[in-house]
């Protein structure tokens, strides 16, 4: 195992090359290794199946590992049970005991912690009011929207101030409105309490929205953890480019490199500019990256690197911002986000236009 830091607050929970198989063969989990500190907010994205939920329930002591350690507070506990691990969890499906009032769902873990009757009293009510329901103990689950038990089920989590939180989709089951709403419900509790969460997810704005950093799983390996403003900023390959928010691929091929920058010819035979991502070479095949909120339509008041022309295919109306969709030399499409005020262009199908954007804002990955 590898030696840890010296401060325990930096490296309160540590997944040392932690790898997941099944019967020996299917590799679930390659090599994880992540350090979080105390009172941080982990998120693990990505799509289904790509190991996130696993490493959740190694953690969890659900699933053991294949090799590899999980230390919490310089403590191993690969070979802990589940109930000895202090682990406050929450799930999709609110897993509140129907047949229990809220105040006694509350109280629960607290009584199988032997904790005093005035304790548990006390302790309630702190938790009822903390998730604004000082009025709902006396209710059962059945009487409640699903934001209020999921509420529930986050304080229950919260109550005997565990070690660590881990939530597994705890919002999937919510609609859009409500789901926006526990963001900013769980968000606060986390500032307020200060508790160490490790959070689970497909939702690539729930990430972005609530997370102190974000580890992006694909097959079984993270692609990249960082903050959300730095996986959205610089994505470190095709795959975090393509998976975290809107991306238009564009292909091309790399003429020569000028520092960190990729001289990039496109099919119409314009040249651009582009970031050059890890492993990219002169002459190789490459997949330029650019957000569709990064792309400008000319004519615009600010002058930018890269010009590529482009004919207007069709355009599709949001609400706050218009999309606006083009087709490049070689067939392959663009879309270009515009706010929604006077300023929006108009457009005829088939009408040229001159599509702009910074060198900053785009990247070249190996095709």
């Amino acid at each position: 195992m590898q030696s840890v830091e010296q401060d325990p607050a930096a490296n309160y929970l540590v997944f040392n090359q932690v790898k997941k198989t099944y019967d020996q063969k299917t590799l679930v989990v390659k090599d994880f290794s992540l350090t979080v500190a105390k009172g941080e907010f982990i998120t693990l994205l990505g799509p289904s199946g790509s190991g996130k939920s696993t490493v959740l329930m190694m953690l969890a002591g659900f699933e053991s590992v294949t090799s590899g350690d999980i230390s919490v507070d310089g403590v191993s506990i690969t070979r802990t049970a589940p109930y000895h691990r202090n682990i406050g969890m929450v799930f999709q499906s609110y897993a509140l005991f129907p047949h229990m009032t809220i105040a006694e769902n509350l109280a629960y873990p607290l009584q199988i912690r032997k904790k005093s009757k005035a304790e548990i009293k006390d302790r309630v009510k702190e938790y009822l009011a903390l998730i604004e329901m000082q009025d709902f103990g006396g209710r059962y689950p059945g009487q409640l929207s699903g934001g209020q038990r999921q509420r529930v089920a986050l304080a229950r989590a919260l109550i005997f101030e565990p070690s660590l939180v881990l939530m597994d989709e705890p919002l999937g089951a919510l609609d859009k409105k409500l789901r926006e709403q526990m963001q900013y419900e769980i968000t606060r509790l986390h500032e307020t309490i200060g508790f160490t969460v490790i959070y689970v997810t497909h939702d690539q704005t729930e990430a972005l929205s609530m997370s102190d950093r974000i580890a992006v799983f694909n097959a079984g390996v993270v692609q990249q953890c960082a903050t959300p403003a730095e996986l959205y900023e610089r994505p470190a390959n095709a795959f975090v480019a393509d998976f975290i928010g809107e991306n238009n691929f564009i292909a091309g091929t790399v003429e020569r490199l000028e520092g960190i920058t990729a001289m990039v010819t496109v099919p119409s035979g314009e040249q651009v500019k582009a970031q050059a991502a890890d492993g990219i070479q002169a002459g190789q095949a490459t997949r330029l990256s650019v957000r569709p909120e990064k792309l400008f339509i000319l004519p615009t008041s600010h002058a930018y690197d890269n010009h590529m022309k482009a004919k207007f295919v069709t355009r599709h109306y949001v609400g706050d911002f218009i999309r606006y969709y083009f087709e490049l030399a070689d067939g392959s499409e663009i879309n270009v986000k515009v706010l929604n005020d006077s300023a929006a262009p108009t457009f005829n199908e088939g009408d040229q236009a001159e599509i702009v954007w910074l060198l900053g804002d785009c990247f070249a990955y190996p095709a």
